[in-house]
């Protein structure tokens, strides 16, 4: 059973509305399906590294191996989760979680809000139904830690830095950074937003990687010196 996989990235293709790269991995070629988010950064060169690390589902059939690659354990986890409910297969799987970031699931869970459920390619009403039923038991902690922290963090009203925001986590996770370390930059990170869209509107998710990255060596060097 493959749970974990580091190596070199050797080649990332798309079939239809799924993506793929081919890792090396100690002359090993293995074919792992990913997230588009990550595939878009990959193509787009937005990770300079092309040595990547993936948390790996691994699905055994009769006639093949399947591998599903995601830059953190919580994303692995989640999607264990969704595929647990019983009508729900894989590609919905990856389809919940290409559409939508986790948190974003979370809320139309405590909302239940089933139509945004729906948008998803393969997901009916009754499927709507019981993935909500079902995903709110698997959740609870989750959904109230996020009724908890409610204010205490910084709101960015725009959904599309929100989800760069947590994108950004995703990749920082994939890079090697502790989730300690990521979590103490990011208010300073969101503050840092406004003054980037002032200039020239140059805020891309290129540039907060880099100054995330920024603050985060700076720090580690402070703390080795």
């Amino acid at each position: 059973m493959i749970s974990w996989i580091s190596g070199e990235l050797v080649e990332l293709w798309q079939t239809n509305q799924k993506f793929f790269v081919l890792v090396n991995c100690q002359g090993l070629g293995y074919e792992i399906q990913i997230l588009e988010s990550f595939f878009l950064k990959l193509k787009t060169n937005q990770i300079s590294n092309k040595n990547i690390n993936l948390w790996i589902k691994h699905i055994k059939k009769e006639d093949s191996d399947l591998l599903f690659g995601f830059t953190s354990k919580d994303q692995k986890n989640f999607f264990i989760e969704i595929l647990s409910i019983r009508g729900v297969g894989s590609q919905i799987g990856m389809g919940i979680l290409n559409k939508f970031s986790f948190s974003e699931v979370i809320k139309a869970i405590k909302t239940q809000n089933k139509k945004l459920i729906r948008s998803v390619p393969g997901i009916g009403q009754k499927m709507s139904d019981r993935l909500i039923l079902e995903l709110k038991t698997k959740f609870e902690n989750e959904i109230q830690f996020e009724e908890e922290k409610g204010n205490d963090q910084l709101e960015i009203n725009n959904p599309e830095i929100n989800k760069m925001m947590e994108d950004l986590q995703l990749t920082l996770q994939s890079l090697n950074y502790k989730n300690k370390e990521i979590k103490a930059i990011l208010p300073i990170l969101i503050k840092e937003i406004d003054l980037l869209t002032k200039k020239e509107n140059n805020l891309s998710f290129e540039n907060l990687l880099k100054l995330a990255m920024n603050y985060l060596d700076k720090d580690s060097s402070n703390l080795a010196s």
